[in-house]
């Protein structure tokens, strides 16, 4: 049975399989430096670093921030040897039995097949994808900022939402005024 698991660095086994999976399965450019990270992970009420457990087995990762009116999922792996066996669904499925509040996320431009075939898993889940240009923050100081997209699910219009849904991520998330 799959579970998520919120974890904190005390947790010693799970924080490192899943600090492996966030470094192994995103650019540099697309995480926080590990310390702040860490610091999120044991102290930012809002931040939620979970693992993804089958019968207790590690098998992903999914962290997420509650930012008032919708949850925003930052990273979402499965570990590679067991992706395309239906954990990504099942791990939707379970979020959205969990949270009671719309969905966001960023996903690349669909640039290249991978970012295509991901942005198509979401919309599976009946994510949908926005056209507002957007961009990620860099995460590091003299990083590079990342052109993305937003996706949601939930009661969530990009007409009417975007303004507000980019401004608390920037705030939040990003930590830019």
């Amino acid at each position: 049975m799959i579970e998520l698991k919120r974890i904190t660095t005390s947790d010693t086994a799970h924080y490192e399989f899943v600090e492996h999976l966030l470094t192994t399965s995103f650019p540099l450019e697309e995480y926080r430096p590990l310390k702040q990270w860490m610091t999120h992970t044991d102290s930012n009420d809002l931040f939620q670093n979970n693992i993804v457990l089958d019968e207790g087995k590690p098998v992903g990762l999914l962290t997420y921030w509650n930012l008032g009116k919708f949850y925003y999922i930052e990273h979402f792996a499965i570990s590679e040897p067991l992706r395309n066996k239906g954990y990504g669904q099942n791990v939707l499925d379970l979020l959205e039995k969990e949270v009671d509040m719309p969905l966001i996320l960023e996903v690349e431009t669909p640039d290249n097949e991978t970012a295509k075939r991901r942005i198509e898993f979401y919309k599976r889940y009946n994510f949908t994808l926005w056209a507002n240009e957007y961009t990620q923050p860099p995460y590091r100081p003299n990083g590079m900022a990342v052109p993305m997209l937003l996706m949601s699910r939930g009661d969530l219009n990009p007409e009417r939402d975007y303004d507000e849904i980019c401004e608390k991520l920037y705030q939040e998330v990003y930590n830019i005024e």
